[in-house]
This record gives C-alpha cells, structure tokens and sequence, in this order.
C-alpha cells in the first residue's frame, strides 16, 4: 500500500504519546497487515485474531442497537489490547502496560484511528483509479 510509511509514522507517534503503550499495528477490517510497531508479539497473528475479534464485536453492537463498531477494550492480567475502529475498511490495534491511563489510551487512540482512516482512504482510492 502506498500510504505505508505514513501509516507506520502514525503508530510509531502514538507510542510516542502514550505512556506504557508497547505496541501498535493498522490491519484491514479482514486481517491483512497494513504497518506495525510491535516488537513482542507476532503481527499476522494479531491482524488474524483482531478480525475475528472485530466481527464478534460488529455483532454485539448491532444485536444490542449499539451502532456500528468503533472500539473494544480487553485488559488481560499484564495490560490492554485496544482496537479502535480506523474508517470503514481498516482498524488499529493497541498494545498497553498495566499502568496506562485508558483515558488517555482511548484520546489518543481516536485520533490516531481518524489519521489512518485518511491515510488509507487515499490510499485506496489512488489505487482505484485508471
């Protein structure tokens, strides 16, 4: 994708931000990694499990007349996964310590979300011209 480096300079000032965040990836809406900024885990395998995840939350919100999806938070014993929904066809995904402020984590997170929902749009509709 064209936006790639832009994409990846978005995560990387996101961990910037964001005390305690370990990691960031941006993945389509079906599992295919866009850029990341992880070191400790494996990003496919992230991507994979961050769409799966993804369309049982879609179902939720809609089943309980949420509207349409834009976050899920799950705090595991040792920190956060976060993911964020980034336009309509692309989503972030967060990794945090234990000790980060969520508050923050969500502020900070949205915006990156907004940025790279642009970035990727652009992207796209570059690459559906003639």
């Amino acid at each position: 994708m064209a936006a790639e480096p832009e994409v990846l300079e978005e995560l990387r000032r996101l961990r910037a931000r964001v005390t305690h965040v370990t990691g960031a990836l941006a993945a389509t809406s079906d599992g295919v990694v866009l850029a990341h900024d992880t070191a400790t885990v494996e990003p496919e395998g992230v991507a994979a499990l961050t769409a799966a995840a993804l369309g049982v939350a879609q179902s939720l919100a809609g089943a309980t007349g949420r509207g349409a999806f834009r976050e899920l938070l799950v705090r595991g014993g040792n920190g956060y996964v976060a993911t964020y929904a980034a336009g309509s066809t692309a989503v972030l995904t967060v990794l945090a310590g234990d000790r980060t402020n969520v508050g923050r984590l969500h502020m900070e997170a949205r915006r990156s979300g907004a940025r790279l929902a642009d970035l990727v749009g652009v992207a796209l509709s570059r690459a559906e011209q003639p």
